[in-house]
């Protein structure tokens, strides 16, 4: 890790004030972002993704129902007692990793579900004058850099925001950002256009903004001046067209796969593929997995049996 380009920005932002309504049940006490991958919860994921990029202040945007975010990255002294007595050094190791003494939490309530813009907005007391991360939990993404850290040094090549995309289907254009370059097949290019989740045969590309964000400290002023737009909400994908009229704004396509456990579907994918890579399970998860296969025969008509498609 290049410290020298990746120290520049100390910040990173994590809007959880979302309630998860695709989950509920699962979700109606607990935030969607305490869902476990395996043995670590997705904003566990976000956290650590957020220190490899060098950032050592952590700004959650949180609202109701999501205090077991703080309690998660506070210290249990009780636990870590009762795992001393039992001699559980290895889980005593893990809990106290969960939150390094060099990073400090800091909790911002968003008052009213106003859009994920008004939560950036929320930021600005304890983001101040500086480049910052935004990052979206949902968005897992696996490599063997840190995503954000791939985008901190682009930042530091360019003095400028950067948006992690992504090419999706066309048809899915429709739940995305979606951003029109200078340069469509290079790595990184300049912003020429953003709009909020156009239909597909609107959509300027299909190449997608995914929960990954470095910003200069001037959106602020440009979510504060555009206010509030449609569905009463304010929205990160306005103020970053409103930046781009006075500053260049860069699209970075990350190396990395993204799951969506903001999905049911991508959330199941991602425990999966956490579980094969996982140090301690993986050997015997896919052991598992390839029985399970073989159970997967079905009964055909006339009496036979058959695997089922897949096996």
């Amino acid at each position: 890790m290049r410290s020298s380009s990746r120290s520049v920005i100390r910040t990173a932002v994590f809007p959880v004030a979302g309630r998860g309504t695709r989950f509920l049940p699962a979700t109606k006490a607990s935030p969607k972002e305490m869902l476990p991958v395996v043995d670590k919860p997705l904003i566990q994921y976000a956290v650590e993704e957020a220190l490899a990029a060098g950032a050592r202040r952590l700004v959650f945007i949180t609202g109701a129902s999501k205090r077991a975010i703080e309690d998660h990255f506070d210290s249990d002294q009780e636990l870590e007692h009762m795992l001393e007595r039992q001699g559980k050094s290895d889980l005593l190791n893990q809990l106290r990793s969960v939150l390094p003494s060099y990073a400090s939490c800091i909790y911002i309530r968003q008052p009213a579900p106003l859009g994920l813009g008004h939560a950036v907005l929320c930021a600005q007391p304890a983001v101040g004058a500086e480049p910052f991360f935004v990052h979206l939990a949902d968005d897992l993404i696996r490599g063997e850099v840190a995503c954000l850290a791939q985008m901190a040094d682009v930042y530091a090549a360019k003095r400028a925001s950067v948006l992690g995309v992504e090419v999706v289907p066309r048809k899915d254009t429709e739940k995305y950002g979606i951003v029109a370059v200078e340069a469509d097949r290079s790595t990184t290019s300049r912003v020429r256009s953003i709009v909020e989740k156009p239909k597909p045969a609107d959509a300027p590309s299909n190449l997608a903004v995914v929960g990954r964000y470095v910003l200069a400290p001037t959106i602020f002023e440009h979510l504060e001046r555009i206010g509030q737009g449609a569905g009463g909400e304010i929205q990160l994908t306005d103020g970053i067209a409103a930046l781009m009229r006075e500053e260049a704004v860069y699209a970075y396509r990350f190396s990395g796969h993204r799951y969506d456990c903001g999905s049911k579907l991508g959330y199941l994918q991602a425990t999966v593929e956490y579980a094969l890579a996982h140090a301690q399970l993986g050997a015997d998860f896919r052991r598992y997995l390839k029985q399970l296969d073989v159970k997967a025969a079905v009964r055909a008509p006339g009496g036979r049996t058959r695997r089922s498609a897949g096996s």
